[in-house]
């Protein structure tokens, strides 16, 4: 069951959990993502990145939507952190039904201004969009782009982008960072200001860098009104953990004797994702 942000979110708020969005950047994690899904009966985003949407070619996109409408569960396809309107275009052409527009870097007019444009060509063919205010913070080089210090975000500017943007959800930086964290970084999320914003807009709202926050404070977010959490780094340091465990041997080379147990290992992260965000079951509300 394919559907766009909006329709999937708006289940999420009304019922008070959280869809999880797994960074997908080959075959072998959209299988995992797919079949954790469908055995735990949570809804799911399939969330790509630009850098990743080079890598895999649009073609992948279109097997995306093959294996979508094939699912029992709904499922939105979801551009992540489209820094431009020519990646947007791109990712509707593609087949992507929401997008993200990230200009959190720049003045909050200018940020406005070309999240009020991406809607108004999102919307034209039913694509949600995404908008963020405040910066994410980046944990190395590979973790996905963010800044040196987090911007958290102002909730008198949560106000103004909501209503001059018109976005459908919105991604708001209270403390979290991209990728795993070092062993002396701690990171915390600021749930004061998570309640002050959700106080405010009545609106879904998304955590990015989900990956390797307390389970306590993630559980909190979706509490007090996270609908939407990006999990990326997780998913794939178990799967390549296990991987290259497997590769220790030099007499293994075949796909079919690998990826079956990297796969495995990174559902067990998928699934406790799924339980912590309250989604398991959950697909039967739609």
């Amino acid at each position: 069951m394919l559907l766009n942000m909006k329709e999937l979110l708006a289940v999420a708020h009304a019922n008070h959990f959280a869809v999880p969005a797994f960074n997908i950047s080959n075959s072998m994690l959209l299988r995992g993502v797919i079949e954790a899904s469908e055995e735990a009966n949570s809804p799911v985003i399939f969330a790509i990145h630009p850098d990743e949407l080079a890598f895999v070619r649009p073609s992948f996109i279109k097997s995306a939507v093959e294996e979508a409408h094939r699912m029992s569960v709904p499922v939105c396809i979801h551009l992540d952190h489209g820094g431009s309107l020519k990646q947007i275009l791109e990712a509707i052409q593609c087949g992507f039904t929401s997008v993200m527009i990230d200009a959190s870097t720049r003045p909050l007019e200018e940020n406005i201004a070309i999240s009020k444009q991406a809607v108004e060509i999102a919307h034209a063919v039913n694509v949600s969009v995404e908008g963020e205010l405040g910066t994410i913070g980046t944990t190395g080089a590979d973790a996905e782009a963010g800044t040196e210090e987090i911007i958290y975000v102002n909730p008198d500017d949560v106000e103004t982008f909501v209503q001059e943007t018109n976005v459908d959800t919105l991604a708001v930086a209270i403390g979290t960072a991209h990728g795993i964290y070092p062993k002396d970084k701690k990171p915390e999320l600021k749930l004061d200001l998570l309640k002050e914003i959700t106080s405010r807009v009545d609106i879904p709202l998304v955590l990015h860098g989900g990956s390797a926050n307390p389970d306590d404070e993630i559980a909190q977010s979706v509490k007090l009104g996270i609908n939407k959490i990006n999990i990326s780094s997780d998913i794939k340091s178990a799967f390549y953990q296990k991987c290259r465990e497997l590769l220790a041997d030099p007499n293994r080379y075949e796909p079919v004797t690998i990826y079956p147990a990297c796969i495995d290992a990174m559902k067990v992260v998928a699934h406790h994702k799924i339980k912590l965000f309250d989604a398991a079951g959950k697909a039967d509300l739609y």
